[in-house]
């Protein structure tokens, strides 16, 4: 499903992506999507982000003993 919308940018911007989308081989729907594609997920990886870290702030981070132990002897005689 695909939405049409109107927007308004500056005509530098406008001609570069132009420009870019001719290059590529694509359309300037085609650019626009990518370009909105990765600034949204740039964005929602940075929200989760600050989400964990709010989570860390509170609650901490380090694993039980125990743990630890397990994990150690998991790797055997590895050497890293």
């Amino acid at each position: 499903m695909f939405v049409k919308t109107d927007i308004a940018v500056p005509s530098p911007v406008f001609e570069a992506a132009e420009q870019l989308a001719h290059k590529l081989g694509i359309s300037l729907s085609e650019l626009y999507t990518a370009a909105l594609i990765a600034y949204v997920t740039g964005h929602q990886k940075s929200e989760i982000t600050e989400t964990l870290n709010q989570v860390y702030e509170a609650e901490p981070s380090t694993l039980e003993p125990v743990l630890v132990r397990l994990q150690v002897a998991s790797l055997g005689g590895e050497t890293w």
